[in-house]
């Protein structure tokens, strides 16, 4: 059987020295996105991790027009540019927000569900590492149960769920919404590009390797992620219009605790006497699962 190659990259739309870490999830979304996406596209910008990766002014890492913001307001500067574009006939062109957990799950909600309800034509893009990790990794409201951030540290693990975005997201009743893991490159290209071909208000969630918040070897970035779906920590799927379609059913469920044990900020889960907290993420990861499946349109 021949490989698949719809994972290659027809044209690189990033330059060469991006400023992130080794094994940052930002830069391998970003290229990916971008060959789709295509060298017309606007990108905006807020304060993240990919703000600094992207490169301060005067430098850019993308072939194309970037537009930096406050961390707030994203979708609005988005709204204006739509607005701009849609004024001098370039419909065609894709303004697309590029966001971290932060910008997105507490400062920039307000402004995101705005541009939500009212529809705007904008592919808004949330790498999902789980902390504000531009500014010393503290607490965002996309932090693991379980996780020590800077502002958890210690045994002071994180003792409270992360806030479902995705289903946040699809109250607004919006066209396309998706997860997206960079483990499964055909299925977030594949997700890319119908983002990029629905109009209206779209949104792809990625699950985002950090290896220093998450603590983790940069090598097992991919391995980690890939263990994050088939642990059904971080499961794949698309919303349009309220209807959900799971794309990703693993062979077999894997244990969460394979995925935990790699990364580092989730060592107080495995002391002793924390056994509960670990059945506890268990249990609520197969609560969550088994709400999607109601939910599947294809059941």
């Amino acid at each position: 059987m021949q490989p698949s190659m719809q994972f290659l990259i027809q044209e690189e739309q990033v330059y060469s020295g991006a400023l992130s870490c080794r094994g940052c999830g930002w830069s391998l979304l970003v290229r990916h996105l971008a060959d789709i996406l295509g060298p017309e596209t606007v990108y905006v910008l807020p304060a993240s991790c990919l703000s600094i990766i992207s490169g301060p002014y005067p430098l850019n890492d993308l072939k194309a027009n970037v537009v930096h913001t406050l961390f707030a307001a994203a979708p609005a500067t988005a709204t204006g540019l739509r607005a701009a574009l849609d004024r001098q006939g370039k419909q065609q062109v894709t303004v697309a927000v590029l966001a971290g957990d932060g910008g997105t799950f507490d400062i920039g909600l307000q402004a995101m569900s705005g541009a939500a309800a009212r529809d705007e034509n904008i592919l808004y893009v949330v790498n999902n590492n789980g902390a504000y990790m531009n500014t010393g990794v503290q607490t965002s409201t996309a932090t693991p149960y379980g996780a020590v951030t800077t502002t958890s540290p210690g045994a002071a693990y994180k003792r409270s769920w992360p806030k479902d975005l995705m289903g946040i997201v699809a109250a607004h009743n919006l066209p396309y919404a998706a997860t997206c893991s960079l483990a499964f490159l055909e299925d977030f290209r594949a997700k890319v590009q119908k983002a990029k071909m629905t109009k209206g208000f779209r949104l792809l969630m990625v699950d985002g390797p950090c290896p220093p918040g998450h603590k983790t070897e940069p090598a097992q970035s991919i391995h980690i992620a890939r263990l994050a779906v088939e642990t059904r920590l971080f499961p794949l799927f698309e919303i349009e219009r309220q209807r959900y379609t799971l794309t990703y059913m693993p062979e077999r469920f894997k244990p969460v605790v394979e995925c935990l044990r790699l990364q580092g900020r989730f060592r107080p889960l495995f002391q002793p006497g924390n056994e509960q907290a670990l059945e506890d993420v268990q249990a609520h990861v197969e609560e969550y699962w088994e709400r999607l499946q109601s939910f599947d349109r294809t059941k």
